[in-house]
């Protein structure tokens, strides 16, 4: 005998969620947001659910911080980790990390293996598990950052990032990954969800290291088009994708975006800028030296644009609480007290150096480099 339109959904309707984390700033906000989805009874900021939110268990090191979370101790690297998902019908799981100091101290081919190894454990054991669907956060600068980009990007455009051993080069492994796993897997759901530049409590990013130099990079003949998530926002957003079984690519992005001109209204910041080609080849030789400690590639970011569209999300009633400009707010209460040259932060004791922006750092050691060579070489 089918039931009465009306009557409570079977269990089935239920979804019981891990975070797979350490406490990073955007899995706190998925903790928060699928708490709150599981309060309010439905996991859809708009009206069209398909499943409620029961229990949220996050899984890591680090004991959540969240009410209404119960923590499961487990590796995410650690092939163990199939034992804390048992049972379990979704997680999620950020590949993007927003902890820039902790990276750097890690180093390029140690983080870089860390990433794959912890993507890759993840997958397997969400599969092993017999976990349903798998919400992957990378970021949109899987989508690269050109002068001929469209605005926005579509959800679906193809993934022109370089893969040359920075952070970008990183989520690009996981979205390889993504990709076998996808037929590797059948009965696991698979989505990358690809927010744009992060901003929250906690977030280290290169972009935001970008706003802690005196004045702002910009590169002669470049437009830029600046686009913000907020971590909450991140958090809603997950919720809305497993709320509706969401699946393959997801942007997600604060609606439009900001002009080089509203970016330093905004800020009050002034820019300076440079030629493409001596910025390029200056920060490419620096990085090579270990001066900076990001590749020459990732200047395409503050330069050029690659704003979503976040269009599967709003046509299922995704609402982002942050615009752009107030995400720029946050942003600069985020980094107060802090500077920057060239993603490199300085300490206190070296504010002084901070008098450069990262374009005049770049071009001032080029300048020192010329005349050491003038020096040594015969007159």
């Amino acid at each position: 005998m089918s039931s009465p339109r009306g009557a409570v959904r079977s269990r089935r309707s239920v979804i019981d969620v891990a975070v797979i984390g350490d406490g990073d700033a955007v899995s706190s906000a998925m903790l928060r947001a699928l708490v709150t989805a599981a309060a309010r009874g439905v996991a859809s900021v708009g009206g069209q659910q398909e499943a409620r939110v029961g229990s949220v268990v996050a899984v890591g090191g680090e004991p959540a911080v969240v009410g209404g979370v119960e923590h499961r101790l487990a590796d995410p690297a650690d092939p163990s980790l199939v034992q804390a998902l048992r049972g379990l019908h979704a997680a999620a799981y950020v590949a993007a990390s927003t902890d820039l100091a902790g990276d750097l101290q890690l180093g390029p081919k140690v983080r870089r293996d860390r990433s794959l190894r912890r993507a890759q454990t993840v997958i397997t054991a969400c599969a092993a598990a017999g976990v349903r669907h798998l919400v992957v956060v990378t970021g949109a600068q899987v989508y690269g950052a050109y002068a001929d980009n469209p605005l926005p990007l579509a959800d679906a455009a193809p993934l022109r990032a370089p893969s040359d051993g920075g952070q970008v080069a990183e989520l690009m492994d996981v979205e390889q990954l993504l990709s076998i796993a996808r037929e590797v897997h059948p009965g696991l759901m698979l989505t990358s969800l690809r927010p744009a530049a992060l901003v929250g409590p906690g977030v280290d990013t290169v972009i935001t290291r970008h706003f802690e130099a005196p004045r702002l990079l910009t590169l002669r003949g470049a437009e830029s088009a600046w686009q913000f998530c907020h971590v909450d926002d991140v958090g809603s957003a997950v919720a809305v994708v497993l709320a509706q079984s969401l699946q393959g690519a997801v942007s997600a992005g604060a609606p439009g975006w900001l002009t080089q001109g509203d970016l330093e209204r905004l800020t009050g910041m002034r820019h300076v800028e440079l030629s493409i080609s001596a910025a390029m080849a200056t920060a490419d030789r620096l990085h090579r030296l270990g001066v900076l400690p990001t590749p020459a590639s990732d200047l395409a970011f503050v330069a050029f644009p690659w704003a979503v569209s976040s269009g599967l999300l709003l046509d299922r009633g995704w609402v982002p609480v942050y615009d752009n400009e107030t995400c720029v707010g946050v942003l600069l209460d985020t980094i107060r007290g802090s500077h920057a040259v060239a993603a490199r932060r300085l300490d206190r004791k070296d504010a002084a150096l901070g008098a450069a922006s990262a374009a005049v750092a770049l071009v001032g050691t080029a300048a020192i480099m010329r005349r050491r060579r003038r020096k040594g070489s015969p007159a």
